[in-house]
């Protein structure tokens, strides 16, 4: 009786001794302090470690934070102020109505009096060269008097146009920069896939720098009545009044497209100008102040169901060139009214929007070749592409 009693106070003596030694332990590795180089111990309760950045700098490995951080110093506010074009005051006051001697009298009474000064919406733009050119809108400035460029780190400058071009909807404008001004980085729209991130920033609604996350929903949008050279990049990325002019971005931070419009009556449908197209635009207006295009000189309709039997093709196979305009590049190619453009150096061409893109973007003096298919019969014919008249 007596050796049962003292077993059973030794058993409960071990397990008071594992249990605080098993405590102790805990304890320890719950507050033992972490030295540098090491990791922290982790006991059963302590929590796990956040995921970190690469380099170290505790913020978490998130692409759009780093987009975010990179391409945002270079995303700009742009108001604008217009003098009101409506009737000038003598127009809205005349208590006399239009006698002669009272409408000389009023005349002369508010001659050089200022009109009414109206700011517009707001807009964005993107800064493409150090020294203080940025890349936006045409109707973002267009008709402006006075344009105040803010940047992201609130300072403001008064914005002069460079250079704007109504038929992409494009424009720059310049800015006085006492140093040098962050850049963003243009990307090649060319190697745009569906499906691939699309980030947009910008200032919709006045709310500075919002950026917005998508994808790239279609590329090569036309018919949406925009501007006349169409070639939009479609993304659900959300654009809203205030975004045009901002950047569309690629994961890389690289500006693919310039945010222009939306369907108004739809969600998550914005479109925005290849950076590739603007880019062109862009050299021009630094350079000359304008935008020089491709001239052809035919006028061109896309295949009916009908016209495309008769041709012995399919309804996208080919653009019907309708007329040869006098002393064209195409006339001294020898085009001819009724031939079917089959390819344009050895690309097919489906629609009427696509050829007129290809020839605006084609250098001044360049010889392109084109195949066509007259009276059945397929053919090549080059072409020296001339310079787009001003009218």
């Amino acid at each position: 009786m007596t050796n049962s009693r003292w077993f059973k106070g030794l058993t409960l003596a071990l397990y008071a001794l594992v249990f605080l030694s098993l405590g102790i332990y805990i304890q320890g590795a719950l507050t033992r302090p972490v030295t540098q180089g090491s990791p922290p111990a982790r006991g059963f309760f302590a929590p796990a470690p956040a995921s970190t950045s690469k380099d170290g700098g505790g913020q978490p490995e998130n692409p759009f934070i780093r987009v975010a951080e990179q391409v945002t110093p270079s995303v700009v506010n742009i108001s604008t102020v217009t003098t009101g074009k409506g009737r000038p005051p003598t127009e809205l006051f005349r208590p006399f109505g239009n006698e002669p001697f009272f409408r000389d009298f009023f005349d002369r009474f508010f001659e050089g009096m200022p009109r009414r000064r109206q700011p517009n919406s707001l807009g964005s733009g993107v800064i493409i060269d150090k020294s203080g050119l940025i890349l936006t809108n045409n109707h973002v400035i267009k008709d402006a008097d006075e344009i105040t460029v803010k940047f992201a780190n609130k300072q403001e400058a008064k914005g002069k146009v460079v250079g704007s071009d109504p038929k992409t909807d494009l424009a720059v404008i310049r800015v006085s920069a006492k140093e040098d001004l962050p850049v963003a980085t243009l990307g090649n729209s060319d190697a745009l896939h569906v499906g691939e991130w699309a980030i947009a920033i910008g200032n919709p609604f006045g709310l500075d720098h919002t950026l917005t996350v998508g994808v790239i929903s279609a590329t090569g949008r036309s018919e949406v009545g925009v501007a006349a050279y169409e070639n939009f990049i479609q993304t659900d990325a959300s654009i809203n009044p205030g975004n045009s002019g901002g950047p569309l971005l690629n994961i890389r931070g690289e500006v693919i497209g310039i945010n222009t419009a939306i369907v108004a009556s739809g969600q998550g449908i914005g479109f925005a100008i290849p950076v590739n197209m603007a880019r062109k635009v862009m050299d021009d207006l630094v350079k000359k102040g304008k935008v020089t295009r491709g001239w052809l000189g035919v006028g061109i309709q896309p295949l009916t169901p009908e016209l495309a039997k008769s041709f012995g093709v399919s309804a996208d196979e080919g653009i019907l060139v309708n007329q040869v305009m006098p002393k064209s590049p195409a006339e001294a190619a020898g085009l001819k009214t009724g031939d079917l453009i089959l390819m344009v150096d050895g690309k097919p061409v489906k629609d009427p929007r696509q050829l007129q893109r290809i020839i605006a973007e084609t250098d001044i003096g360049k010889s392109i070749e084109f195949t066509i298919l007259r009276e059945k019969t397929k053919r090549t014919v080059r072409v020296q592409i001339g310079e787009m008249p001003s009218s």
